[in-house]
């Protein structure tokens, strides 16, 4: 930097809003990357690409907040403005268009701009206790206590610190920037909305950063780690409320927000924020200059103000003394830390939750927070009645409230760890074990919630019925589970030795566990009982797969460029099992056509084509990747396991001959061979095809799989299980009992061969009785 001549103001405002940019760059693409080969570096063209798919989710996220900003303007003017048309439109679409010539016609209504005033106050606060919630308050803040050893005058630094974090700031310009482009876009400016909404937005968010730099800086200064912390976990809270707050005024109904909007103080209109509206809504040259001016006096004397109170701030120094240095004077432990339930690792996961007040506030208040923020500022806190008579609706906020918490804590378990990480592994268990007792321990936690919603609507439901009861059963089912399945994800999640806190949780993985929690809502909402068994069995199989290859990577975890090698596991088994069940539904749409219930051969043949390419694509990729462990048909002599597998399909076949016979007896009727294909050929699809695909599926890989994982009997009776319900529903019975003697098979003689020959003497019975 020239030597030891200071750096311009300019320049160094440049280059830190480079340097944050890049920050924030790299935290948006380090779930992406690929962890590095040995002796393969990442090719320049890679590089330079992995802005596209963060560019594309900024644009996707400012396209939705865009659509809300119109809703929130539609719905202000229509609600606000005196003698509006949009009362007597029938629809939606017509109240916005009508609402579209009105803003355009004629300025805003006096209402409407102190409602809009109000608007970007509200937003303007986000932008800025956002950042500041979400920053680590305790920590060191090496910006600017590293950035003060650079050759740059100290008023220069502020300066460029303040400009830095005005460019820099993603929440800010995500919030604010589209909320004056709607309203510029509709007060008549059209394409040039966009270039008056950023210069808006940037004095608006100078002023933010202004504050925020005021308030971080003398918070730090002022304040011990420990206050830090708690004041951060407030600021969190807070900030919650107000993005509530302000979505509450795109729905239809405004609830509390709307009538704030109604007797908002007009004196607002001459701050900043109500000065940005009254600047976009200009409808002449002269008003224009007179509100820009007006505003860039203000913004300028409150920056200059601003930069004055933190080099005042900062003159004696950056540090303060002995505020983090120091810390609360040491006490001894309760008398009564040994009382607390569960075991020690359990206990110890207790009273860290109780000393990190932002991660127990994150855990336990923040999804109460949301919830209760969504139906107070959209005035729905009436829907409280409706837990008692709906109860898909009280199964769904019942599980939704524990499988929010399990996503803010258990998923968070390799993290709370920090950089402490490396003591798990110097304790007297294994680690497997050590997250399995936080898993518990989570579980139970999580558990509060459904309690306390059920009891709520248990209040005011009419009665009990089985329906209540079962859905009941299903969200207490259910916990347990997500709490292995957030805890396993996290493992590959987490990134506890990242210096940035938003760069430890890979958010592909978040979306993959809402992606589960939704299908597990299916369940709580349908009353199908075989898909509500489809789902349970499933995410429950997938639970056990995914603890698995979480526990095969516990070794590595503080390594980030190593990982197990490839080995069959029950992950895969559960991969195959799902493709097995699309393409075999795919095959069966394609072969069946019309209503009538499919034949015998269409679903033996969708199956057997089902299997066959699973089990193609399977092993290609196996070979390619040099994987352990794969199932072989032949193991041992053949005869004997044969004859083993003989043996064992006599219980199978007798449960499927009185299963057809009940079924007649009760007059339904299940499918049969109806002539379309040959008795031989479909033979030679049922018990040749068919056991061997889905024998080296469902008892190579996934039983298999889950024998490392768990004892003989559970992992038989859950592949049995998952072997069921990728079959029809019809069948699910007769289907588990096959896939429980498949297993046995396999597992007394150790050979493939010996569970193919039980699946093909079963097919061949009941298509001998069918027939």
């Amino acid at each position: 930097m020239n030597g030891d001549l200071p750096v311009g103001t300019a320049r160094a405002a440049w280059l830190l809003a480079r340097l944050r940019l890049r920050r924030l760059l790299n935290m948006a693409t380090m779930s992406m990357r690929r962890k590095p080969r040995a002796g393969r570096a990442a090719t320049a063209g890679k590089r330079r690409g992995r802005w596209i798919l963060p560019g594309v989710m900024a644009l996707l996220m400012l396209l939705a907040f865009s659509f809300q900003s119109q809703q929130i303007l539609m719905n202000l003017h229509c609600e606000l403005t005196p003698q509006t048309a949009c009362g007597s439109q029938p629809g939606a679409e017509g109240r916005q268009r009508v609402a579209a010539e009105e803003l355009r016609a004629a300025p805003f209504s006096g209402p409407l701009q102190r409602a809009l005033a109000m608007e970007l106050w509200l937003l303007w606060l986000v932008a800025l206790l956002v950042p500041l919630g979400s920053r680590e308050l305790a920590q060191p803040d090496w910006d600017l206590e590293w950035l003060v050893t650079l050759p740059v005058r100290r008023k220069g630094l502020l300066w460029a610190r303040v400009l830095e974090r005005t460019i820099a700031t993603p929440t800010g310009w995500l919030v604010l920037w589209p909320a004056l482009l709607m309203a510029g876009w509709h007060a008549g400016l059209r394409w040039s909305a966009p270039l008056g909404a950023t210069a808006v937005a940037i004095a608006l968010l100078a002023l933010a950063a202004t504050v925020r730099t005021l308030v971080d800086t003398g918070l730090r200064l002022a304040l011990p780690p420990s206050q830090l912390r708690n004041l951060q976990a407030a600021i969190s809270v807070v900030s919650l409320p107000l993005i509530y707050l302000v979505i509450a005024l795109s729905t239809g109904r405004g609830g509390i927000t709307m009538e704030w909007a109604r007797t908002w103080p007009g004196w607002t209109l001459w701050t900043p924020p109500g000065l940005a509206v009254q600047l976009l809504d200009a409808r002449s040259l002269p008003a224009a200059i007179g509100h820009a001016a007006l505003l860039a006096l203000q913004a300028g004397v409150l920056l200059w103000a601003g930069i004055g109170l933190l080099a005042r701030q900062l003159s004696a120094g950056v540090v303060a003394a002995s505020s983090r240095e120091t810390a609360r004077a040491q006490r001894p432990p309760p008398a009564s830390s040994g009382r607390l339930p569960g075991t020690a690792l359990q206990r110890r996961e207790l009273r860290l939750l109780g000393r990190d007040r932002t991660f127990l506030v994150q855990s336990l208040v923040v999804p109460l927070v949301i919830i209760g923020s969504q139906l107070f500022f959209t005035g729905r806190m009436d829907a409280m009645a409706q837990l008692g008579t709906d109860q898909a609706l009280l199964a769904s906020v019942a599980f939704g409230l524990g499988s929010y918490m399990l996503l803010l804590s258990a998923f968070q378990t390799i993290n709370t760890e920090g950089q402490a990480l490396w003591l798990l592994y110097t304790f007297p268990g294994t680690l497997e074990r050590m997250l399995l007792q936080k898993a518990r321990l989570w579980a139970v936690l999580a558990l509060v919630y459904p309690a306390a919603v059920f009891a709520i609507g248990i209040g005011y439901a009419p009665r009990i019925d089985a329906d209540l009861v079962a859905r009941i059963v299903l969200v207490a089912l259910g916990i347990p589970v997500f709490a292995l399945i957030a805890v396993a994800l996290g493992v590959w999640a987490s990134d506890p030795l990242a210096q940035e806190a938003g760069a430890r949780i890979r958010p592909t993985y978040v979306y993959l566990y809402s992606l589960l929690a939704g299908l597990y809502g299916f369940a709580l909402y349908t009353t199908t009982l075989p898909h509500r068994v489809a789902v349970v069995v499933l995410l429950v199989a997938l639970a056990l797969a995914l603890w698995q290859k979480a526990r095969d990577h516990l070794p590595y975890l503080l390594d980030p460029t190593a990982a197990p090698p490839p080995r069959v596991s029950a992950a895969d088994g559960m991969v195959a099992a799902l493709l097995f069940f699309a393409v075999q539904a795919i095959a069966l749409a394609i072969l069946h056509r019309g209503s009538a219930p499919p034949a015998l051969p269409d679903l033996a043949l969708s199956l057997a084509i089902g299997g066959a390419a699973v089990w193609a694509v399977v092993r290609l990729v196996y070979w390619r990747m040099g994987t352990s462990g794969v199932p072989r048909f032949r193991h041992g002599p053949v005869l004997p396991a044969v004859l083993a597998g003989t043996a064992w399909a006599v219980p199978a076949a007798a449960t499927g001959a009185l299963y057809l016979l009940a079924m007649r007896h009760f007059g339904i009727e299940l499918p049969r061979p109806d002539g379309t294909i040959a008795l031989p050929l479909l033979l030679a699809i049922a018990c040749v095809a068919a056991p061997l695909s889905e024998e080296f599926i469902f008892r190579g890989m996934l039983f298999g799989g889950l024998r490392r994982s768990l004892p003989f009997a559970p992992a038989i009776a859950v592949s049995a299980a998952l072997f069921a319900v990728v079959h029809p529903p019809v069948s699910m019975l007769p289907v588990f009992v096959l896939g429980v003697c498949t297993a046995l098979a396999y597992g007394r003689s150790g050979s493939l061969l010996a569970a193919v020959a039980t699946h093909a003497v079963y097919n061949g019975a009941m298509i001998a009785l069918q027939a």
